[in-house]
């Protein structure tokens, strides 16, 4: 299927309809305002909100140890099972910002509740940017009462846009399938690697969805559980899914994992200076974890990112990597015919490569990304 799903490793469901990414699901709406966290009059607060008469719900925060003020407001004073509107600022992560952090990112849950007439336990907040600044919390509050005023059915390009910090394009969609619409929006860039999502993602359904949390969960854990730019834990993943149950049909078979599969896919595409995408596969490993910390050792190598770069298939790198990943263990020497890097020489914007341990029966895939001059350049200005 062309359009939305367009990588290599994307299996839709059969008889998925794409509409465009401005139309949300049925019974949501969002809109988008600038309150000044960035430059150029961009949009920087989203606000999304369900209209419908219930809603269940999932969210999904990081698990790093030094999670931002969002998080744990969401953690401890969001319903989760039950959020009805989210309200997002790009530019400032509020993160390791303290108590101020906090009252800040609850003010925001508050500002939202009161415009939409919700409980701001309801209202999930999620932010992303630079670390350790202080909210300008007075011209966030007045972007949120902007944004209320611009609420639309067909506000899903602008609340997309206004999500995003370093990201080249916005990542988002909306498909029909089986009598049911789905929408989703997502924003990446840099400090991408799980544990969670690492990311913000935001996804909205009418089908019927039982148990959102294990259908959010396993959808996350073949997609963006699976992908690496730098190896980096960011403090501000969010990840929820909103569902209303008015199509009277559930999700079909395939498709929320083949949607955020895409997405994660397009947020390792759009890496801070990303230009190329790959999947290594490691087979024959003696455990499920011996096969991940493998893979992740070989994605996240610097030597071999930037290898995906220059189009070197240096497979003496993958070795490495591997036996890096396996120090202290009798491990028989890994040679070239236990390793095909040959698409990393090759013109392909989406490259494969496989090791093959022949330890035991277990494996383990991820996604990455290369590692090229302009990532450097991003991070060395980031806050200067």
């Amino acid at each position: 299927m062309s359009g939305f799903f367009k990588s290599r490793w994307v299996n839709p469901p059969e008889g998925v309809e794409r509409l465009d990414p401005v139309q949300l699901a049925p019974g949501f709406r969002a809109g988008a305002a600038h309150c000044g966290l960035k430059g150029g009059g961009k949009t920087d607060i989203g606000l999304l909100v369900c209209d419908a008469p219930r809603v269940s719900s999932s969210l999904l925060l990081t698990r790093n140890a030094s999670a931002a003020a969002p998080v744990r407001v969401c953690r401890q004073r969001v319903d989760r099972g039950a959020v009805r509107a989210a309200v997002v600022n790009a530019g400032n992560a509020n993160a390791e910002t303290g108590e101020r952090g906090l009252a800040d990112a609850w003010a925001m849950c508050e500002r939202a509740g009161e415009e939409l007439g919700l409980d701001p336990g309801a209202v999930a907040v999620a932010e992303t940017g630079v670390i350790g600044v202080p909210l300008p919390i007075d011209a966030v509050l007045a972007g949120i009462g902007e944004a209320a005023s611009s609420l639309s059915a067909d506000g899903g390009a602008s609340f997309s846009e206004a999500i995003l910090t370093t990201d080249r394009w916005p990542k988002s969609c909306t498909m029909r399938a089986d009598g049911v619409t789905l929408s989703a929006q997502a924003k990446g860039g840099g400090m991408i690697q799980p544990n969670m999502a690492t990311m913000l993602c935001f996804v909205q359904t009418d089908a019927v969805v039982e148990d959102p949390v294990t259908a959010l969960r396993a959808a996350t854990n073949a997609s963006f559980e699976r992908i690496t730019v730098d190896g980096q834990m960011s403090t501000n993943d969010t990840v929820l899914l909103q569902a209303t149950g008015e199509a009277g049909e559930p999700l079909p078979t395939g498709l929320l994992e083949a949607v955020l599969l895409q997405l994660a896919l397009e947020v390792v595409a759009d890496g801070e200076g990303s230009t190329r995408v790959c999947r290594v596969r490691v087979e024959g490993a003696a455990s499920p974890g011996e096969a991940e910390r493998v893979a992740r050792a070989i994605a996240n190598s610097p030597l071999v990112k930037t290898a995906l770069f220059g189009r070197d298939p240096n497979w003496g790198r993958i070795a490495q990597a591997a036996g890096m990943a396996l120090a202290g263990e009798d491990l028989e020497e890994i040679g070239a015919d236990s390793i095909d890097a040959s698409e990393l020489g090759e013109d392909v914007a989406e490259a494969e490569l496989a090791l093959r341990l022949d330890r035991g029966e277990h494996s383990a895939h991820v996604w990455f990304s290369d590692l090229g001059y302009e990532y450097v350049r991003i991070n060395a200005e980031y806050t200067t």
